[in-house]
């Protein structure tokens, strides 16, 4: 996008004006001694009417307006402009249509041949999250779970917490947004990843020097995901269930009991305060919206029937066979937050493999189709990433949708507009709008397509240009594909954390390394299974595995590095692909 730059004129006329008038009044009224008190209340006044006016006139001269021209526009709320103008001042939209002019201070941005969109949304992440301190684990409460930095105000495990609140473990700078920024996003919904309560969401803007600075909301929803805590109850799924049951019902009871208490003390034992269940009130109010972490039809049943017991402002999120309850989604007025990381087998098929079941062939067929099953339903919902290893498959499989039915315009919209309206913030974001936040992101090709390339990037009105590619390593003068001339150190067994969606599985990864290869097997509680095809280079190992999984024979691929005696990569499953990251014993 080319850039030129306007004259800036400074609004400086009226405040000078204002001084010297104020300032001829003072010195008349200098002359009278009898007004010497008066004098001085006005000194002071004008003094600090003038340190007003300074700092007017300081923001007058950081402030900044952009106009982006030529583009073509799609607001999403209403029709597509072919070719206009968008002006941004002060971090807002301040103008939007045709044969705008560029206001003469703005800095214009060229944009022929290229699209403007609203900021795109991921409508869940856990981008920005920082890990929590590490504390002594309290006695029975798996290690896998990470502690809160002090100790809650609860009578729950980690894990069982729904006080946790996401803007409490915010880093803000805008280095660590780079990435998705230069996918195209500018604002997403982030949360922590373990436990059976994953806390209260955030929803943030992706720029900014602060954490507070970046928030748009500070606690958008609570996150449950129907997973266990190892070594404790619960350490089954039916457990789980039962505890969550259990947890509204005192929650339930503990409001009744506080406002009795609160109406008529006298004579009535104080009722304990327990945050953990207090932190509930707003979900049983349908105050604050409960997101249930799922993509099986039998988890979305689940948790539709326990939104219903409770009467929960309930969404779903994945998804991946939401498509098949879209009767009860519609019915409950459940919108789904709508998994983009489709199922795929990564790994190359084996001679001594079993054949993939037809259940799973089916549910990779079917999980593209269901966007289009979802919009021809009625159901709301909001495209998100789902842990992809790479944003450019959000993109990808959203075209994927629209070839398997989805409109275009409800594609783009389930990223943009669609997403904001669920997320509760349409009314500041989501379309190109005169008075909404100026988050803009500039395309130039097909947006669904291969060659797509986003070129800039408005959030809060500031200006973020893509950077180009950083140069491949050099191969030192190698054929390309040849062994180089030093290898990763990967040898050695590791206890490792998978993050499977739902679930967080613990294990140990075994691995021998004889110069590029490795042997060794990955074990879970799913089982052990031997390593295929392991490879290493410069960079990091690479294998494949068979595992047992929901009594299937599953292939999956693993990609790792090591830095030290840490472990962090990625394993691809037929559902998508899940982060791990582990310690070498020693």
């Amino acid at each position: 996008m080319v850039l030129r730059h306007a004259t800036r004129h400074l609004p400086l006329r009226p405040f000078l004006c204002f001084s010297f008038r104020n300032f001829s009044f003072i010195l008349s009224v200098n002359q009278n001694p009898g007004f010497h008190s008066a004098f001085t209340f006005m000194k002071l006044k004008f003094a600090l009417l003038a340190f007003a006016a300074s700092g007017l006139l300081a923001a007058s001269i950081s402030a900044q307006s952009y106009a982006i021209t030529n583009a073509r526009i799609v607001t999403v709320s209403g029709p597509t402009i072919e070719k206009g103008t968008v002006v941004v001042r002060d971090g807002l939209i301040a103008a939007v249509g045709v044969d705008l002019k560029a206001p003469s201070d703005a800095q214009v941005f060229d944009a022929t041949g290229m699209t403007v969109y609203p900021g795109f949304v991921d409508a869940l992440t856990n981008v920005g999250m920082q890990a929590r301190t590490p504390t002594p684990t309290t006695v029975g409460v798996a290690p896998s779970v990470p502690q809160p930095a002090t100790q809650a105000n609860s009578n729950y495990p980690a894990g069982l917490r729904p006080e946790l609140i996401a803007a409490d473990d915010l880093g803000a700078g805008d280095a660590q947004f780079e990435s998705v920024r230069n996918a195209g996003f500018t604002t997403v919904v982030t949360v922590g990843r373990s436990g059976i309560f994953n806390g209260r969401s955030a929803i943030i803007n992706l720029a900014g020097d602060r954490a507070s600075g970046i928030i748009i909301k500070t606690q958008f929803a609570e996150h449950v995901s129907f997973t266990t805590i190892g070594g404790q109850y619960p350490n089954s799924l039916l457990g789980t269930f039962s505890a969550l049951r259990q947890m509204f019902l005192d929650a339930q009871r503990l409001q009744e009991i506080q406002k009795m208490y609160a109406s008529s003390p006298r004579g009535m034992k104080r009722p304990d305060a327990d945050g953990s269940l207090e932190a509930l009130f707003p979900v049983i109010n349908r105050q604050m919206p409960i997101v249930f972490n799922a993509n099986r039809e039998i988890e979305i049943i689940r948790a539709l029937d326990f939104a219903k017991e409770f009467n929960l402002k309930a969404i779903i999120a994945g998804g991946q066979e939401a498509w098949k309850v879209t009767d009860r989604l519609k019915a409950q007025d459940v919108p789904v937050l709508l998994s983009l990381n489709f199922p795929k087998r990564t790994a190359a098929a084996s001679a001594d493999a079993d054949p993939d079941t037809m259940d799973l062939l089916r549910f990779r067929a079917e999980t593209p189709k269901g966007a289009a099953k979802l919009q021809q339903a009625g159901v709301k919902f909001a495209f998100q990433s789902g842990g992809a290893t790479t944003l450019a498959d959000f993109f990808a499989n959203a075209g994927m949708a629209v070839e398997n039915g989805l409109s275009r315009d409800a594609a783009i919209r389930s990223m943009t507009l669609g997403s904001a309206e669920i997320l509760g913030v349409g009314d500041r974001l989501g379309s190109i709008e005169t008075g909404k936040i100026a988050n803009l992101t500039v395309v130039k090709g097909d947006l669904l397509g291969k060659d797509r390339l986003v070129s800039n990037v408005f959030v809060d009105g500031r200006p973020f240009e893509q950077k180009p590619p950083a140069e491949k390593p050099s191969t030192g003068g190698r054929p390309p594909g040849t062994v180089p001339a030093t290898i990763a150190q990967v040898g050695g067994n590791y206890s490792i954390t998978i993050e499977v969606p739902g679930q967080q599985l613990t294990g140990t990864l075994a691995l021998t390394q004889q110069a590029t290869v490795i042997t060794g097997s990955l074990q879970t509680q799913l089982g052990s299974s031997p390593i295929k095809d392991g490879k290493v280079t410069a960079e990091g190992f690479s294998f494949a595995a068979s595992v047992q999984f929901g009594g299937s024979q599953i292939e999956i691929n693993v990609k790792g590095t090591v830095t030290g005696n840490q472990v962090s990569g990625t394993m691809d499953l037929p559902q998508g692909t899940v982060p791990f990251s582990g310690t070498r014993n020693p």
